[in-house]
């Protein structure tokens, strides 16, 4: 078993990195006049899910942590209807669109994961 020592060990953290790099990528395609747009929610929503991760991790509270990566599961739902927008408005292939959607999908499972897994050492520590 993998020791966490940061949250950059964490394999939601990594996963979520992964697919806010594609977004990187992807955005830099995306038509000009949509910079302050669709491309800023959408870098925002991606940083968003890290950023949270990472905030939740230094809380030190299993409560405070899980409510950080709620938050992140919001963005990655966010992210999903701004990549659907962009499959519409044909800023994206079908072939890019569906590679987003298995990111978000993968990342989701683990952070749901993550989210179980702190739920319960929570409720661990309260029966202590």
């Amino acid at each position: 078993m993998v020791k966490i020592k940061t949250f950059e060990d964490l394999e939601c953290w990594q996963l979520c990195t992964e697919l806010r790099r594609l977004i990187s990528e992807l955005l830099a395609d995306f038509p000009k006049d949509e910079k302050f747009l669709l491309t800023d929610q959408m870098k925002r929503a991606s940083r968003s899910v890290t950023n949270n991760i990472a905030e939740g991790y230094g809380r030190f509270h299993f409560q405070e942590n899980i409510q950080f990566c709620r938050q992140s599961r919001g963005s990655l739902y966010e992210l999903l209807d701004h990549t659907i927008i962009a499959l519409d408005e044909k800023y994206v292939t079908q072939s890019e669109y569906d590679k987003v959607v298995e990111q978000i999908n993968r990342s989701l499972a683990v952070l749901n994961g993550y989210i179980n897994y702190l739920t319960r050492a929570k409720n661990n520590s309260n029966n202590d």
